[in-house]
């Protein structure tokens, strides 16, 4: 767990972080990493947003699950 700055107003909030590794020419390193704000810091939507709809996700869902099929990774980074 760590404290990074958000770039849209500065305000500073507790986030977590993944990591994926690979062995690469005999060597450890970083593939991907994901940075995200902890769940209780962020309770959900503002008072000026809306919840998303089920027809949304399912529309994204599609989206990612057709670039995945691909299996192309370039197709899948524009997801």
């Amino acid at each position: 767990i760590y404290e990074f700055t958000m770039g849209v107003d500065g305000s500073k909030v507790k986030g977590r972080y993944t990591y994926v590794y690979v062995y690469e020419n005999n060597q450890w390193k970083i593939a991907h990493h994901h940075s995200s704000v902890m769940p209780e810091e962020h309770s959900g939507a503002s008072a000026s947003s809306a919840p998303i709809a089920d027809d949304e996700v399912r529309s994204l869902f599609s989206l990612w699950n057709n670039a995945l099929a691909t299996l192309n990774p370039d197709e899948v980074a524009k997801r």
